[in-house]
């Protein structure tokens, strides 16, 4: 829709923003319209590609719900990790925030994503991506413990109210989950600063370089949990792009936890996507749970 001098109606020119959003990104970039909707529409997010008259790149703008915490993990992500990836010229540049709103401005990158893209299947993109993820976890770490965390309790934890909630996981499946779990030890661990979200569909490439985006999932974790969504889908068909990863990465962050890993990752995707009617997904999840309980436990 347009106004009546045909510039975007204001009113609908920055969609799924509520209206002291709308105004802060009016005030920020005046006259703004939406060149894409990039949303997923499965949670409290919006996410636009923006332009505005007189500047020469396309911003990204991102509002939140007061119940999306993805939102704070985003803005701590940008404030205290995302700079040595930026250094690279890997990561946007946050323009704008206003925390109490919740939106912000963030450069959008040149480029396509990798999902989808012939760069997906290129060994090439994995070993950068690896050289990446390398240099974002190791800018610090710290033990669990210092930081009052008691991961993989915590991670046990949630598995369990995943399982105790609904969902379509076999009633003999839950068995076998819940006996690997009490087993599971859950002595303190290291963590490092991740992504948690490290896949290709928040990777951009451009010009054969690579660049990372949305950091809605970053915390403090163990290093090997960002590649627990790599290993049940590039890596799961192709060994040349895990061992490009891993090259790229300088060594293997997987140790003896990875199969307690993988499957509180296949739990929580499988009874996530059940919540949000997300059926693809939740085959997926579906899958990941028969394949980590057909894994041996690393030692």
């Amino acid at each position: 829709m347009t106004g009546p001098d045909g510039s975007p109606d204001r009113d609908t020119a920055l969609p799924g923003l509520r209206p002291d959003q709308r105004l802060l990104v009016q005030r920020w970039l005046p006259g703004a319209h939406v060149v894409a909707d990039l949303s997923w529409g499965l949670i409290d997010s919006t996410v636009l590609r923006v332009r505005t008259p007189g500047i020469a790149e396309d911003v990204i703008v991102k509002a939140c719900g007061p119940g999306n915490h993805h939102f704070s993990r985003e803005l701590d992500a940008y404030r205290h990790w995302v700079g040595p990836l930026r250094h690279l010229g890997a990561a946007p540049v946050l323009h704008h925030v206003d925390d109490d709103a919740r939106v912000l401005v963030a450069e959008f990158l040149p480029g396509e994503l990798v999902q989808g893209n012939d760069s997906e299947q290129q060994p090439q993109t994995y070993r950068q991506a690896g050289a990446l993820l390398a240099a974002f976890h190791g800018q610090d770490r710290r033990m669990d413990t210092d930081l009052g965390i008691e991961f993989n309790t915590a991670r046990k934890q949630r598995a369990l109210r995943w399982l105790a909630g609904e969902h379509r996981i076999p009633s003999a499946t839950v068995g076998r989950l819940h006996a690997l779990l009490a087993d599971h030890p859950t002595e303190a661990v290291r963590l490092v600063p991740t992504h948690g979200d490290y896949q290709p569909r928040n990777w951009m490439v451009h010009a054969g370089k690579l660049a990372v985006i949305d950091f809605g999932r970053a915390e403090w974790r163990p290093a090997q949990t960002d590649l627990a969504r790599l290993a049940v889908q590039q890596f799961r068909t192709r060994g040349d792009l895990e061992r490009a990863f891993i090259e790229g990465y300088g060594s293997d962050p997987r140790g003896p936890d990875w199969r307690f890993i993988l499957l509180t990752e296949a739990i929580a995707t499988a009874a996530w996507a059940y919540s949000v009617g997300d059926e693809a997904f939740e085959a997926q999840g579906h899958r990941m749970i028969d394949d980590a309980l057909a894994l041996s436990p690393r030692r």
